[in-house]
């Protein structure tokens, strides 16, 4: 088919909508990979982007083919895989997500399917969309839907079937076990606190095997408590239980793909609002391991429900714990939506991590755990640790990371702030304006390394 027939030139990323080209496919969207020249520089890898760039052009390709193909009213699409077919389904599933549970009148969205029938990266690309779409579906829901106890049954209905045990425990059980960091958070909502505990036996059960642990945050709605937060884009943090949703799509993937590893997942699930018994500013808690918190900013209340879910998680003596939290603005400020933020006590963990990142597009950036802020949170005020350090706002992502340190007892713990990547405006080609779901792929490509005979940890 000549350039002129086509249209000239297609730029890298884009899609041009063809009618008539042949009988058997009378509608064909044609998208732009770039020249020989641009895929082989890209196999070369450019060290300062640390991303994969032909996985992440195959991704941006596809997405706009089938984005271009839906706008037409295709109502089936079969895509080429160009060759990598897991970026391929990526790109596809991710970018034909809509969240319109809630209206009336729904968009229709196109069977998408695989020319390739036998393309065994594809079938793994489509679990790997699908758990993050989980994700985003959960973060977009309205928080007087998702409540703590609704979220708890949407995680049943993920995960019944797939090996994985939904336990949910209720204010009884939490104040047994002393958790009042979390507890405390609860007070000014009359929504009960949920605490959720997932097991997902994928190697069985033994002494030689011990789980990976995630823990996810799960306020299902901040309004920041007595420390009140401004009313402009206050609805987005219907998010805030983007860790939560991130840890179930993760272990939903997990268990869908038959990784052979143990997982426990550790969800403390509630809300953050300014009742007449919430925490007042000042005030002084008892986390779960006996250590007293200052709670001096109740709209600091992530670190707080986590706090006690990682000295629970800690109990468990897990290979690894992996904490993912929409923990701090600043971190958005730090590096907005290019990367997730990690503080990690671990190397090997840490770059284990960072290659995961690489190969799905979806990157993480290493930031400080240093004693310099760890002086900040439990030298200063009337407790063992307060919950905003002395300098309250300055390195404020990094003094949230040294308050969770005090309550993890693993030697490979990464802590992973998600609240630069919670939404996605236009920064992601293939991921459409809304909640994100990141860095739920990053994860399950972690959990996938792990589960390896040679895993570096």
């Amino acid at each position: 088919m000549s350039r002129a027939i086509c249209g000239g030139t297609l730029k890298t990323g884009k899609c041009r909508v063809l009618f008539g080209a042949s009988d058997d496919e009378p509608i064909i969207g044609v998208v732009g990979l770039g020249t020989k020249h641009q895929r082989a520089s890209q196999q070369q890898q450019d060290p300062l982007e640390e991303r994969d760039a032909a996985k992440e052009a195959v991704r941006v390709a596809v997405a706009a083919g089938v984005r271009g193909l839906t706008d037409v009213g295709v109502d089936s699409v079969g895509v080429d895989v160009c060759g990598d077919g897991e970026a391929a389904a990526e790109g596809a599933h991710l970018a034909s997500f809509i969240y319109q549970d809630l209206k009336t009148k729904k968009k229709p969205i196109p069977t998408i399917t695989c020319l390739d029938h036998n393309d065994e990266g594809w079938s793994r690309g489509m679990v790997l969309a699908e758990g993050q779409n989980i994700a985003r579906r959960l973060m977009e829901t309205p928080a007087n839907i998702l409540t703590p106890t609704n979220f708890a049954q949407e995680a049943v209905n993920y995960l019944e079937g797939l090996k994985v045990e939904v336990l949910t425990r209720g204010y009884e059980w939490a104040a047994e076990r002393g958790m009042n960091a979390f507890l405390s958070v609860t007070k000014g909502s009359d929504q009960p606190p949920v605490f959720l505990e997932l097991t997902y036996r994928g190697a069985g059960f033994s002494q030689q095997q011990q789980p990976l642990a995630i823990v996810g945050k799960g306020v299902t709605f901040d309004s920041g408590g007595i420390s009140l937060k401004p009313a402009s884009n206050m609805d987005k943090m219907r998010a805030d239980m983007g860790g939560a949703a991130c840890t179930v799509g993760a272990i939903y993937a997990a268990a869908k793909l038959n990784i052979p590893i143990n997982i426990k997942g550790f969800i403390p699930l509630c809300e953050n609002m300014p009742g007449n018994g919430a925490t007042k500013p000042g005030d002084v808690v008892t986390a779960s391991n006996g250590k007293t918190i200052q709670v001096d900013n109740t709209d600091a209340e992530g670190r707080l429900i986590l706090a006690d879910a990682l000295h629970y998680a800690s109990q468990h003596k897990p290979r690894i714990i992996i904490d993912l939290a929409t923990l701090t603005g600043a971190m958005a400020v730090s590096l907005g939506s290019g990367a997730t933020g990690v503080f990690s006590n671990s190397n090997v963990l840490w770059e284990s991590l960072q290659h995961m990142g690489n190969i799905t597009g979806d990157r993480v950036w290493r930031m400080p755990l240093w004693k310099h802020y760890s002086a900040q949170v439990n030298e200063f005020g009337l407790a063992d640790v307060n919950n905003i350090g002395k300098y309250s706002r300055d390195g404020g992502s990094c003094t949230a990371a040294a308050f969770l340190r005090e309550f993890v007892s693993c030697d490979h713990w990464a802590h992973l702030d998600i609240a630069g990547v919670m939404e996605n405006k236009d920064e992601v080609p293939y991921l459409g304006k809304g909640m994100s779901g990141r860095p739920t792929r990053t994860l399950v490509k972690l959990i996938h390394l792990l589960a390896q005979p040679d895993a570096p940890l």
